[in-house]
């Protein structure tokens, strides 16, 4: 009889620990979506962001190319009175 009661003893003592790994996992399991959620979070900021500043770099590159095209005519009316 005694030996059934340490079989069940450790049976008992492995669902146990099964139940309390399983609880474990599931914990571990949250916390990889929470961070794996974050983690695509960040990167879809990190892409809207990039896309922002290359429209931006974009905008100055035309405002820089309207200004030197500006000067070059300002410096071509200079040439032409100068030479005038």
């Amino acid at each position: 009889m005694e030996a059934e009661n340490d079989v069940f003893a450790r049976l008992e003592q492995r669902i146990q620990q099964a139940a309390e790994l399983v609880t474990k996992l599931r914990k571990e399991k949250e916390a990889a979506f929470a961070a794996r959620d974050a983690a695509l979070r960040e990167a879809a900021d990190a892409r809207a962001l990039a896309l922002q500043l290359s429209q931006e770099l974009e905008l100055l590159r035309a405002q820089r190319d309207e200004v030197r095209s500006r000067v070059e005519k300002l410096i071509a009316q200079i040439d032409s009175l100068e030479g005038g």
